[in-house]
């Protein structure tokens, strides 16, 4: 099966002068303004005549508020991020509709994260050089990596993090390039001591990036809680905070990005456990290190690129009763409290590791999914509504087999 080629971001820090970080500093307040004033009209419509103010009002609205006095400083900047606010407003409240989000939130001044989204019409590329609308020089981008041969950008978002640091993001048609064939499957059992074990016996220890700097970070929150609000030394101390939380985010991305690409490129077949990791992080003892082990990030870089690379990922009912069945002779056992990492068969008498027998055990659900066209949804209920403790779900002992339908 053929790689077809797919949209594809690829993100460089820059380091702007004085004049870009000025221009891009008001154009991200420009943009936040635009977003936040088009939220409120769109609410004080519904609340008044229960009308839906869609994005080409929205869009005239713009025009109007650059033509009065107090906001005439919009069209100081460029127009493209300004409308493409109004379009990430209009696709926020279709999600709302799709009761697939919440309803939209104005974005905080406060919040020291920002970005800005360039259109074709609004940056220049040419040369391995990119300008931006409104600039003169090029950024100065630490080009970590080579664009696909002949790319051409058709989107370009730039941000500014938590942290102060200065980041592009260029969005690409690409195909990317073709792994190894192989015929190998594997099962996945996400967990906190091994972030991963997998079918083979191997365990992929957990890095637990947080937890290594978590004195450092519980120093800096100190430090940063005893400074005055609003002064210049609070500021440097929010910076400091975010500097390591930013140093924990990377560290764990990067670890991520090389487990799973190295599981896509050795295995045909990956199986997976569809996880309630929101239900679970409702668990306080554990809520932590759940967020620290980030098995819903694991999740999405398997899924995408399973997705481009031509691999199979199945994902196999959160009841499965995983870590109870035996791999060996298709008992159950009776109870399997979250401390007990290893186990002994009551029917067969074999030792089980826990994740070990989990990963098997789910490798053989999904092989008999592929085999047999069995189902894998999740089951619509979630832990809360029935009664079971935030932990790995399973199923109770009378559901012994494949997934459920």
């Amino acid at each position: 099966m053929g790689i077809s080629s797919v949209k594809r971001a690829f993100k460089y820090r820059f380091y702007p002068t004085e004049t870009q970080a000025a221009e891009l500093s008001r154009t991200f307040g420009c943009v936040r303004k635009v977003y936040n004033l088009a939220l409120a009209a769109r609410t004080d419509a519904w609340a008044a005549s229960r009308e839906r103010v869609n994005y080409g009002q929205t869009s005239s609205m713009l025009t109007a508020w650059k033509r009065t006095e107090e906001l005439a400083y919009l069209a100081e900047v460029s127009s493209v991020p300004l409308q493409q606010a109004l379009r990430h407003l209009q696709a926020a409240f279709e999600r709302f509709w799709r009761k697939g989000a919440e309803y939209p939130r104005f974005k905080s001044k406060r919040k020291s994260s920002a970005s800005a989204e360039y259109t074709r019409s609004a940056f220049r590329y040419k040369d391995g050089q990119l300008t931006l609308a409104k600039m003169v020089e090029p950024l100065a981008i630490v080009w970590s990596r080579l664009l696909p041969g002949g790319a051409e950008p058709t989107t370009v978002t730039v941000s500014r993090d938590s942290a102060g640091r200065w980041f592009v993001s260029l969005l690409c048609e690409d195909t990317p390039s073709s792994m190894p064939a192989t015929t190998n499957s594997v099962g996945i059992d996400a967990g906190l001591t091994a972030l991963v074990t997998l079918s083979t016996g191997e365990k992929i220890a957990n890095p637990k990036h947080e937890r290594k700097d978590r004195e450092r970070l519980a120093r800096a929150q100190r430090a940063l809680s005893r400074k005055e609000k609003g002064s210049k030394n609070r500021a440097k101390a929010r910076t400091r905070v975010a500097r390591i939380h930013a140093r924990i985010a990377d560290r764990r991305r990067d670890h991520l990005h090389k487990l799973t690409t190295r599981l896509v490129r050795e295995n045909q077949t990956l199986v997976i456990e569809d996880l309630a990791v929101s239900n679970m992080l409702k668990n306080h003892s554990l809520a932590r290190a759940i967020s620290d082990a980030a098995w819903r990030e694991l999740r999405r870089l398997l899924e995408y690129k399973t997705s481009w690379y031509g691999r199979e990922l199945i994902t196999v009912d959160r009841w499965f009763p995983s870590s109870k069945l035996c791999s060996a002779c298709g008992a159950v056992a009776e109870a399997m409290p979250p401390q007990v990492r290893e186990w002994t068969c009551e029917h067969c008498r074999t030792s089980h590791d826990r994740d070990g027998n989990a990963a098997v055990n789910l490798l053989t659900a999904g092989l008999a999914v592929i085999a047999c066209g069995a189902g894998v949804r999740p089951q619509r209920e979630s832990s809360s509504r029935l009664g079971r403790s935030a932990v790995k779900q399973e199923a109770p002992p009378a559901r012994v087999g494949l997934p459920s339908r």
